[in-house]
């Protein structure tokens, strides 16, 4: 157990040094295995490999090149000015189509940092000459942005379902009405601090119908591709893996269609998914190896005892599982906790009887918060690098919407309908 403890704070340190995920987690691993001269090293080359020999993964990269062809396709300006004529006439105009975009967006990137990254270039620009606060549009675009990994088909949501053994097309279900769940409510909010400030709606006339059947023409395929998704796994056409080809094959139809994608568009779509996932990839596979320490050590068995033996109630459990994960959260990188931390608490949450899709979706918004949450909040930075905008002055802005997404969090937690609710219905 010594062995293991010095392994962890090996992990932490070089996290916290900023060391690349994969080689704090390779550091780690490597330091288990010299303080072990009886376990043979081989074992962690075997395990980098083996972790990302699974058939579930195959997605992350076929996603991943859905949703960068779909920003070359030109599909972001269509679904923008679909956004804008849904919700100009609303209190808070490009803030409301920022977050409307993010959630539609989210069914067709499934990154939450491209997302992020696209809309701080796009919107926050524009939301600025409108007369909204440097602060609160880079804080509304990186709280939207947060909706991307829990709508279909989000990277965090496959990588969850592969290391924990659970259904894919489960946990999209459910993610079509936690991302839902979290739009509404920041809309709503959104809304409260434009009408408190005096930001403007985008028109104040009524929408022809002219305008929008054009706008909803021009959006109308993109938008069509998380049906396909959804309804193609849940019909049985194709498996989730499957139907990551399927996204990419449309996708690139798309392009072709609207003429926007290029043969240097599709190499450089190329280039961003092998990078994107070779990233990825790095860290599952490093984590494989740390999985198979704590396998040995028997870890979970013995977390899993301690909790039964210290907590009888499973909603105490969440509560301290939910403080724990978004402590993490603000340190560590999301993919690295989802990978170490999910097999890990996934079981001892089913000795509680808690619902795996529901701990699941729980898991994953709590890596969300995380995300935007100081000091090392990728979601922050991203945006914050882009808008110029003060970490200070972020922070501050942000105080509303983390209180609104720890009562999103709560109804996640104490409501299992949010989370099941559509699981069941389909299934």
């Amino acid at each position: 157990m010594n062995v293991v403890v010095l392994t962890l704070i090996v992990l932490l340190l070089c996290l916290f040094l900023k060391v690349p995920v994969f080689v704090s987690i390779l550091a780690g691993c490597v330091t288990y295995f010299a303080m072990n001269p009886n376990v043979a090293t081989l074992i962690i080359a075997q395990r980098v490999v083996a972790g990302t020999e699974s058939i579930p993964l195959l997605a992350v990269p076929f996603f991943v090149a859905a949703g960068v062809y779909m920003n070359y396709s030109g599909v972001t300006s269509r679904i923008m000015d679909f956004c804008s004529v849904i919700t100009g006439r609303m209190t808070g105009g490009l803030a409301q189509v920022n977050v409307l975009l993010s959630t539609l967006m989210g069914g067709l990137s499934g990154s939450n940092l491209a997302d992020a990254a696209m809309e701080a270039k796009m919107l926050v620009p524009e939301m600025e000459k409108k007369g909204f606060s440097k602060e609160f549009s880079s804080v509304v675009t990186a709280t939207s942005a947060m909706i991307t990994p829990l709508i279909p088909p989000g990277i965090g949501m496959i990588i969850y379902a592969s290391v924990t053994n659970i259904s894919v097309g489960k946990l999209f279900i459910s993610g079509i009405g936690v991302g839902a769940l979290l739009c509404i409510a920041i809309m709503v909010l959104v809304r409260f601090v434009s009408k408190k400030r005096g930001y403007e709606p985008l028109r104040t006339g009524r929408v022809s119908g002219k305008e929008l059947f054009q706008s909803l023409k021009g959006a109308f395929l993109p938008l069509c591709l998380p049906i396909i998704i959804i309804g193609g796994i849940r019909i049985g056409i194709f498996t989730p893996t499957e139907a990551g080809a399927v996204a990419i094959i449309y996708s690139l139809l798309l392009g072709i269609f609207y003429k926007e994608l290029t043969l240097k568009n599709f190499f450089d779509g190329i280039k961003e998914t092998v990078l994107t996932t070779g990233s990825i990839m790095l860290i599952v596979g490093a984590a494989s190896a740390l999985s198979w320490i704590f396998t040995k050590e028997q870890i979970p068995q013995t977390l899993t005892g301690f909790m039964l033996a210290h907590i009888s109630n499973k909603y105490l459990f969440l509560i301290i599982i939910n403080l724990f994960l978004i402590l993490v959260g603000m340190f560590v990188e999301g993919n690295a906790i989802n990978i170490i931390l999910g097999p890990l608490l996934a079981p001892i949450a089913a000795s509680y009887g808690i619902d795996p899709i529901q701990f699941g979706m729980i898991f994953i918004f709590n890596i969300s918060i995380g995300s935007i949450s100081p000091p090392m909040g990728t979601l922050m930075f991203v945006t914050c690098g882009i808008t110029k905008c003060k970490l200070k002055a972020f922070i501050k802005e942000a105080v509303p919407f983390y209180l609104l997404l720890l009562l999103v969090l709560g109804l996640l937690t104490f409501v299992p309908v949010f989370t099941t609710g559509l699981v069941t219905l389909f299934y």
